[in-house]
């Protein structure tokens, strides 16, 4: 894989912790500039606000651009608005900086995974998206605990700090580095979504949405029903962070096959899985497995996902990428969205029911697409 790659998930890995380190400072984010908890919750929902509408906004709007210029324009913003917010007293300044963040970390997203899928051969498509995808993983991992203790120790400020600090080498590497490449400016106009693409995308907001519907309470999940110390969360959260790593590097490989019975089959082991977890939370070493399978299932077949719809929307790879993203992101601000409901519901199982229901639901969507198209084509024959 080409070295530009590994800057470019060194960007996403910064902008995938900055997206979920809040759920360990939203408190002391509220204490500090004098708004109620739930108000600052409204950060996070800015920001899941601004993945969805940037996306594919930024990506039309960037589509006319050299891709190099695109990426550093959308990185730049988002680095300076880091340093904003962490510089900030201002609740509604902050706010405001996280909405601009999400707008610039989806844009960037979105002509990364043009970039990425344009630097490698056409048929390593879902191996550059894995090492994209990856950075997303590695915050899980590294990120958000780094930043949940740089915020205990040093302020919630040190957190923005950081991030801004690690954009920085990757900002100059992709100056340096990224072709300067554009798509035309005739791919917006003669642009559209074919029904594969459409399924693929509704399959991978599913998807992500089961993902994040149980990986946002898990929290809740294992004090709660498997009776594990709040000592032990950060090293569970730790656990799915190094399965979703292993399913996104694993799949990147498989993926480039194209073979969607691949990933029908994946997906049926991944909603077994769901199953499983929620009839077992209660035991220890069940769920403790689990939490590593399942996030290696659950990204092995989200990126897979995300891998063919580039691969069928060769056509504009950036608009490709920008309603990838968007997809994405619908997933995982509803996921969170139903799993609270479920959990409102009386049962902290619930979460975990949800994202079985989700899964199955993409399973049903995506073996009746393929039933459509064998027997489309049988017709043409």
């Amino acid at each position: 894989m080409p070295f530009v790659l590994y800057l470019l998930g060194l960007a996403v890995f910064a902008q995938a912790t900055s997206e979920f380190m809040l759920s360990g400072l939203g408190p002391d984010i509220a204490q500090d500039l004098g708004v109620s908890i739930p108000t600052a919750g409204w950060l996070t929902s800015g920001f899941a606000l601004g993945m969805i509408v940037g996306a594919p906004a930024v990506a039309v709007l960037g589509a006319r651009w050299p891709r190099r210029r695109t990426l550093l324009v959308t990185l730049t913003v988002f680095l300076a608005v880091h340093v904003v917010g962490a510089l900030t007293s201002d609740f509604t300044v902050l706010l405001i900086t996280r909405v601009l963040a999400a707008l610039a970390n989806a844009g960037f997203l979105a002509i990364a995974l043009a970039t990425a899928a344009a630097l490698v051969h056409p048929d390593a498509k879902g191996r550059a998206t894995s090492v994209l995808l990856g950075g997303t993983t590695l915050a899980c991992i590294v990120g958000v605990p780094a930043g949940a203790v740089l915020g205990q120790y040093l302020g919630w400020r040190s957190a923005f700090w950081a991030v801004a600090l690690i954009s920085l080498p990757a900002l100059l590497g992709i100056l340096r580095t990224v072709p300067d490449r554009t798509t035309g400016p005739a791919t917006v106009g003669r642009f559209t979504v074919s029904p594969r693409l459409a399924v693929l995308l509704i399959l991978g907001a599913l998807v992500n949405g089961a993902t994040f519907c149980s990986f946002t309470y898990l929290s809740p999940v294992l004090t709660e029903v498997t009776g594990l110390g709040a000592g032990w969360v950060p090293v569970m959260l730790a656990l799915f962070g190094l399965g979703s790593f292993a399913g996104v590097t694993v799949a990147g490989r498989y993926a480039d096959r194209r073979d969607d019975r691949l990933v029908l089959v994946a997906g049926g082991i991944l909603l077994l899985g769901w199953c499983a977890f929620a009839l077992t939370t209660a035991y220890v070493v069940p769920a403790v497995a689990l939490v590593l399978v399942q996030g290696a299932l659950s990204f092995a077949v989200g990126s897979t996902l995300i891998s063919y719809a580039l691969y069928a929307g060769t056509e504009s790879p950036v608009l490709t990428g920008g309603l990838a993203t968007a997809a994405l992101n619908v997933g995982a601000a509803a996921g969170p969205l139903l799993g609270g409901l479920a959990i409102g519901s009386g049962t902290f199982r619930g979460p975990l029911w949800v994202s079985a229901g989700l899964v199955g639901a993409a399973l049903c969507l995506g073996w009746a697409a393929q039933g459509w198209t064998r027997r489309a084509a049988r017709r043409v024959t």
